[in-house]
């Protein structure tokens, strides 16, 4: 058998995107329940649009979604059937504190507590986000978020009151999901609003500054408060190929991988690397930091590398090789040797091999592959099934590369949550159709359906696989 028998199968949700219930329990707002299903999305999402106060004019995804607050007691029940290991899943930060700090808010802790103690009694071990695309709005309008140093205090005391509270129920914690984002969707990363006259790259890597010191001061309190957690960072993974053998191509692919690995480099290593010090003083950015700062990140990496892999990207130094590009995140070619989704993303389960094998080599700390998945529209028949052997044979491909990671390459992996285990709404679009489940939810883009749950082919056979511990793929 390739994998431990404590390889940890599971699947993934984030609060913003499955959990709604906005207004209900003593919730507040927080970043993205301002992104609408609306062209406008994507301007708001890199903070070029200010959208700080909800307008009747937009349809916000994230304000039912799938309505998990209603329902999570019939979701973990066929999260259990389905025979999961582990479910990720964040908390929401403006659900435990509405305003971001100042008094907890004990009706959100004790629904997290319910969640925790109902996994617990499944056999499902909660791998929890601390912040996933999550920023309380009060602190955005406050303190203009990530980019004020008083943001690390109000992030420490959020995470500090789940460790005390939620001892002994989780084991598993992340900081910050994908980090790495802040540096594309600034105001989904982060919170971030920039206005004219701004230096949006040093305000980003300000803000970046924060979320790490941020993280390791979480990490810290973590391991003092029960020395048993196990403290994972977050990246947007996906390896970089150089478009030709051309040597400038190649460069750019390193220095890409840089870009992204950066906020990790400094989490699993617990200092800032050359190249990002370079950076900052060849583009001139005033970064405050202080030497409690560095001593802080020095003395608290992370337990583990987790990451989100759905596609590598394709580079090349020059920019007229840029006519044809794919997806909608990250500048990338179009490979001519790889499949694409209906959304343009390239299929290319390889290249998860070759990223857990670049961050093994890098760190030398255990992976966790917590993200991964296919966005497909879905059409059910009557009673709400869908026959999804297209995300099977994703997911399968996906399995059997980090299986040969782990047997060839001695990666040493700690579990595979595939992301949208129930379908949701996707983070880059806010769409229902864009669907990634092995769990139909009956929703639509407009917020339209019945919510029922119905699992999906693709569940059936994720059962098997998990029951196998990922012996049997057919």
């Amino acid at each position: 058998m390739v994998l431990p028998d404590n390889f940890l199968w599971g699947g993934a949700t984030a609060a913003n995107q499955a959990e709604g219930g906005m207004n209900r329990g003593g919730r507040g707002l927080n970043n993205v329940d301002l992104l609408p299903l609306d062209d406008d999305r994507l301007a708001i999402a890199k903070g070029r649009l200010s959208n700080l106060d909800r307008r009747d004019t937009y349809f916000y995804p994230s304000e039912e979604a799938i309505d998990m607050y209603t329902h999570y007691l019939q979701d973990i029940d066929l999260l259990a059937e389905m025979g999961l290991k582990t479910y990720r899943m964040s908390l929401s930060w403006t659900r435990i504190f509405p305003d971001g700090e100042g008094e907890a808010n004990e009706e959100g802790l004790r629904f997290y507590e319910a969640i925790f103690k109902k996994l617990k009694a499944k056999g499902i071990e909660p791998l929890v986000t601390l912040a996933h695309f999550d920023v309380p709005l009060a602190l955005i309008k406050q303190y203009g978020a990530w980019r004020d140093r008083r943001m690390v205090a109000a992030y420490v005391n959020y995470a500090t009151t789940v460790f005390k509270r939620y001892q002994g129920l989780v084991k598993y914690w992340l900081t910050i999901n994908e980090i790495n984002i802040l540096l594309h969707q600034p105001f989904v990363g982060g919170g971030l609003v920039f206005k004219e006259g701004d230096n949006v790259t040093e305000l980003t890597y300000q803000a970046a500054h924060h979320q790490l010191v941020a993280s390791a001061l979480a990490t810290k309190a973590a391991h003092t408060i029960d020395p048993e957690n196990k403290v994972g960072c977050m990246l947007a993974g996906g390896s970089h190929y150089p478009y030709t053998c051309r040597p400038e191509d190649y460069l750019e692919a390193i220095h890409r991988d840089n870009g992204e690995y950066f906020f990790i480099d400094v989490q699993a290593r617990g200092y800032y690397p050359r190249y990002a010090l370079k950076k900052i003083e060849r583009e001139g950015l005033n970064i405050q930091m202080t030497e409690q700062d560095l001593i802080d990140l020095s003395e608290n990496p992370v337990d583990f590398v987790s990451f989100s892999y759905y596609s590598s990207r394709t580079v090349s130094a020059f920019e007229d090789d840029y006519a044809t590009t794919t997806g909608n995140l990250f500048k990338s070619i179009k490979n001519p040797n790889l499949r694409s989704t209906q959304w343009g993303w390239q299929i290319d389960p390889l290249g998860l091999r070759s990223s857990l094998n670049m961050l093994y080599n890098r760190y030398q700390k255990p992976l966790f592959i917590v993200e991964n998945g296919l966005g497909a529209m879905d059409t059910p028949d009557a009673n709400g099934y869908v026959a999804d052997d297209y995300r099977i044979d994703y997911t399968r491909q996906h399995i059997k590369a980090f299986k040969d990671a782990v047997e060839i390459d001695g990666i040493e992996l700690l579990g595979y949550t595939t992301w949208g285990i129930l379908d949701l709404t996707a983070a880059s679009t806010g769409q229902m159709s864009k669907r990634y489940g092995f769990i139909y939810v009956d929703q639509d883009d407009e917020g339209r359906g019945t919510l029922k749950r119905t699992p999906k082919k693709s569940f059936y056979w994720y059962q098997k696989v998990i029951k196998s511990n990922g012996e049997d793929l057919d």
